[in-house]
C-alpha cells in the first residue's frame, strides 16, 4: 500500500475548547499511527486491532462531547444537537460494521479504511465539533461553569 499522505494536527483543526482539542490531536495521532501499520502490514489482525483501538477512543471521545454538551445546556438547539449525536452513532455503527466483515473474513482495504476515518473526523471537526465549541465558548466567556 502506498503510505497515504499524514493528517497534520494544525491551528484550522482546534475548535478553542481545550479538552475537545486535546482528544482531536490524539485522534489525529492515533490515525497517522494507524496509517503507518498499515503500510508495513495490513493482515486482518491488524485491521482488527486498529479498529477496536479507534472505536473505543472514538466513544471515549464523544463521551466527553456529550458530557459537555449536558453539561452547558446544549439541548436548547434540538436540531444542532440531533444532528451531532446522529453522527457519532453513524460513525460507531460503520466501524462496529467493518469490524463484523472483518471477523466474517471479509477485508476492507486499508487505504478505504484510512480515507474514511480521516474523512469523517476532519469534517466532523470542522463542520461539527466548531458549531458545539463556539456554544462551548460563548458559555464559559458569560461566566457559566458546569
Amino acid at each position: 500500500m502506498d503510505k497515504p499522505a499524514a493528517l497534520i494536527w494544525n491551528d484550522s483543526l482546534k475548535t478553542g475548547v481545550p479538552e475537545i482539542d486535546e482528544q482531536h490531536r490524539i485522534l489525529v495521532h492515533t490515525l497517522n499511527e494507524a496509517a503507518e501499520k498499515l503500510g508495513a502490514d495490513a493482515s486482518l489482525d491488524v485491521l482488527a486491532t486498529i479498529t477496536q483501538d479507534l472505536l473505543s477512543y472514538a466513544l471515549y471521545h464523544f463521551e466527553t462531547e456529550e458530557a459537555l454538551m449536558h453539561a452547558y445546556g446544549y439541548a436548547a438547539d434540538r436540531d444542532d444537537i440531533a444532528r451531532h449525536l446522529e453522527e457519532h452513532r453513524n460513525f460507531s455503527a460503520q466501524v462496529v460494521c467493518v469490524r463484523n466483515d472483518l471477523k466474517a473474513g471479509i477485508l476492507i482495504s486499508p487505504q478505504e479504511l484510512l480515507d474514511f476515518l480521516n474523512h469523517w473526523l476532519v469534517n466532523h471537526i470542522m463542520h461539527t465539533d466548531k458549531r458545539l465549541a463556539a456554544f462551548i465558548i460563548a458559555k464559559r466567556d458569560a461566566g457559566i461553569q458546569p
